[in-house]
């Protein structure tokens, strides 16, 4: 008898779930931060009847709620193909590629993600996930030392190890080793108290850079921040600085616009634990370290090819002004002016083909007739009233405003800068799998609606 499998979007669904309410008891700011969207979600929506009719329409409100992300960094290319190995349980697979190096910070990245539309409306749960890069640490000596810690720890349990190749071999998990590979697998991203590394060999590899510290001196690579997305960031931040929280003084990501493009982040500074470091007797000495935040994101249309060369000649405006002070509001200035260029309707948008829209019968007035639907261009059944065309979300990530979120985060001295470092194929061999392009994923969803369209 075929065992009844459980789907992948609900194991992903279970541990987005349990990984939530384990930051929350970890870290209890990240329940106000969950409490402060919801209540702006349900402020904006009420303001906002167009947004509101926009979210139902594609399926959003019920994600909205569950809508998280988390971001983990790992050591070593063994931890980084195991991950793809236990994310591929769940329904998520690597997508894009994001170089952080030429920021300063010492990883490459790809975000483990649903691929289609109704994964993506069951939970749109992703991981954004960084390889430290051992080849950046200039102390060879040092280097060597951290290669040999990461050697010597396993961050995955036994029963996760089981589980994993049981859904390979198997090709699923009924409902009680679902149930099982949840907490099983939650314990590789759960917070450990005390490192595994002497306070003398922390601050060594603290010295070298924070994030290299964060990544080897601990049993796991802890998840340093979990997610909520807001529909509005700016009344989230003004709310954050209400309360109190220690936020960012300035909003990750394009300006504040009315269509919202691409991806918009926040986040109150990073949190300094206690942490008890093993001395050469055995005896525990007591310490701090810094790494886990929380954020806060604002997603908005998920822009085509042509759509980021607008957007990524818009930033190179803002760092070539010249004359404008350093406060945030300088900073927002000049960033408003960049982009005054770019298109702020979604009709615009559309017909510039700087977006990816789903397009939808309006169910209202004349119909095509067979001929029209395979001869009509997707602006025509716009045009005439045929078809409705709503923004599909982006679902991915900007290394500039990772960078930043990560920098803000590492303390205000580590500014630091690498040469060009971008390798793909050296991610990749890695990962043991290639990266998704996340242009093709996203033209598919929209050619998708447009052959649905031309059936209906």
């Amino acid at each position: 008898m075929t065992p009844a499998f459980v789907s992948p979007d609900r194991i992903r669904s279970l541990f987005a779930r349990a990984m939530s309410d384990m930051y929350r008891a970890e870290v209890p700011l990240y329940g106000t931060l969950i409490e402060l969207v919801a209540r702006i979600n349900a402020d904006t929506l009420r303001a906002d009847p167009a947004l509101a009719a926009q979210v139902e329409r594609n399926g959003e409100r019920e994600r909205l709620d569950l809508e998280r992300h988390g971001a983990i960094r790992v050591g070593s290319a063994a931890e980084l193909s195991m991950l793809r190995r236990l994310f591929a349980v769940m329904g998520m697979f690597p997508v894009g590629y994001y170089d952080l190096s030429v920021a300063g910070v010492p990883v490459h990245s790809t975000a483990f993600r649903p691929l289609d539309g109704a994964s993506l409306a069951a939970n749109p749960f992703r991981v954004f996930t960084s390889l430290l890069r051992l080849e950046l640490i200039g102390d060879a000596a040092l280097r060597q030392q951290a290669a040999a810690i990461l050697a010597g720890r396993d961050i995955f349990t036994a029963g996760a190890r089981e589980l994993i190749a049981k859904t390979e071999r198997d090709g699923g998990l009924d409902e009680a080793d679902a149930q099982r590979f949840v907490a099983e697998a939650l314990e590789t991203f759960r917070w450990h108290g005390d490192a595994t590394v002497s306070l003398h060999d922390y601050h060594a590899l603290h010295r070298a850079h924070r994030l290299v510290a964060d990544v080897v001196c601990f049993r796991g690579p802890h998840i340093n921040h979990l997610t909520p997305r807001t529909l509005d960031i700016d009344a989230a931040q003004a709310e954050m600085q209400r309360r109190g929280i220690d936020a960012k003084a300035v909003i990750e990501g394009p300006p504040r616009r009315a269509v919202p493009v691409l991806l918009r982040q926040t986040s109150f500074k990073a949190l300094e634990e206690t942490v008890s470091f093993p001395d050469a007797e055995g005896r525990l000495a007591p310490g701090t370290h810094t790494a886990r935040f929380g954020e806060i994101e604002q997603r908005g249309l998920a822009l085509t090819p042509k759509g980021r060369a607008l957007y990524d000649a818009c930033l190179a405006k803002v760092r070539n002004m010249q004359g404008a002070g350093s406060t945030p509001g300088d900073y927002q200035e000049r960033l408003a002016a960049a982009f005054a260029d770019f298109p702020d309707t979604l009709d615009e948008l559309r017909r510039q083909g700087l977006g990816y829209f789903r397009y939808r019968p309006t169910g209202a007035g004349a119909k095509p007739s067979a001929d029209e639907r395979e001869t009509l261009s997707p602006e025509e059944w716009v045009a005439r009233g045929y078809a409705s065309a709503d923004p599909i979300v982006y679902e991915d990530f900007l290394p500039v405003s990772a960078a930043g979120i990560f920098q803000s985060n590492l303390g205000g001295t580590e500014q630091r800068a690498y040469a060009a470092n971008e390798n793909q194929a050296e991610f990749e061999a890695a990962l043991g799998a290639k990266v998704d392009d996340p242009f093709a994923l996203y033209a598919r969803l929209q050619e998708e609606s447009l052959a649905a369209l031309r059936k209906a």
